[in-house]
């Protein structure tokens, strides 16, 4: 029988070690502890699973953004692959630990190839657990990566001659929620789709631009660019979440696609959080967004990964 309860003091960071695994080991010790100290998690959000024998045999813990007290998402759910009822148990008690703190949704995401911080093996196996735990996938991703320095700078292309760009500070908000609004009514990403249907275009840019303004930025990283004929084209949202710099929003209105602005606007967000510090930048988008992904490409990022979205309401 399978027993879920918080971890004791002694089992952070580490929570399950696996033997022959150091490396897998590490990751979990050193992004736990990040979570922890960025307030992402907090103790009584890490649940582990033991078995009859008194071993750890499971875990799973409970994940927002920093200063939030409603979680968001699950992380490091790992449960033993001869025992789907270890994983139901899971997952079961972190959708009830997450509704009693007034969540009424709750993420999780399996990247493949399995890496660090997370080392997702048998991403097969763990969608079927989530699935079978009332979860639903939202969103088959694509997820970019490239590194940043100094020269980073010297090697990314010109700026986009045909787009003069305005800043957040300048233009307050008004402006990146219409143009958020207009290009949302027609967008290839499954989770913004989604949005839009359940909320309405409004309120669905509205909801975009609240949950990317959570993350680490400067009103003048945000930008619109606009066409010679002075119509809003693109938007540009760069900004650092608490463990990376992300190309947090990137959109391109639908009368100017096809005209090679999504890798303008990539390589905008690229050059302003190199100049803020960037080592690395990732970004993300839907698999079916072609378009985005080949801008990406173009702005010398390169896909490292795949991510499957799923979520459950509460």
């Amino acid at each position: 029988m399978t027993f879920v309860r918080t971890a004791r003091p002694d089992e952070l960071p580490a929570l399950v070690e696996y033997p022959g695994d150091a490396e897998r080991n590490a990751a979990t010790r050193a992004y736990l502890a990040q979570l922890l100290e960025s307030a992402c998690t907090r103790p009584e959000w890490c649940l582990v699973a033991e078995g009859e024998d008194g071993q750890l045999a499971g875990s799973v813990v409970l994940w927002t953004m920093p200063g939030h007290e409603v979680p968001l998402a699950l992380v490091l759910f790992e449960a033993p692959a001869d025992s789907p009822e270890t994983g139901a148990a899971l997952l079961a008690a972190a959708a009830a630990k997450a509704g009693e703190l007034g969540a009424t949704e709750l993420e999780h995401v399996v990247d493949s190839p399995a890496q660090a911080p997370q080392f997702q093996r048998e991403p097969e196996r763990r969608g079927e657990l989530l699935r079978q735990a009332g979860f639903r996938p939202v969103r088959d991703g694509r997820r970019f990566s490239r590194q940043a320095s100094a020269s980073t700078l010297a090697s990314l292309p010109a700026d986009d001659p045909r787009l003069t760009f305005r800043t957040l500070a300048e233009l307050g908000p008004e402006p990146f929620l219409a143009l958020l609004e207009e290009l949302l009514v027609d967008t290839a990403d499954a989770r913004l789709s989604a949005d839009v249907r359940q909320h309405g275009p409004r309120r669905a840019a509205e909801l975009l631009f609240e949950e990317t303004a959570e993350l680490k930025h400067e009103p003048d990283w945000w930008e619109i660019g606009y066409d010679a004929d002075g119509t809003a084209a693109a938007i540009s949202l760069p900004a650092q979440n608490p463990s990376v710099s992300v190309i947090g929003f990137v959109g391109v209105a639908p009368a100017h696609r096809g005209k090679g602005y999504a890798t303008s606007v990539v390589v905008r967000g690229t050059r302003v959080l190199t100049a803020n510090g960037a080592t690395e930048i990732r970004g993300d988008c839907d698999a079916a967004n072609t378009a985005m992904a080949k801008a990406f490409v173009r702005a010398g990022y390169e896909n490292f990964a795949d991510r499957l979205e799923f979520s459950r309401p509460l």
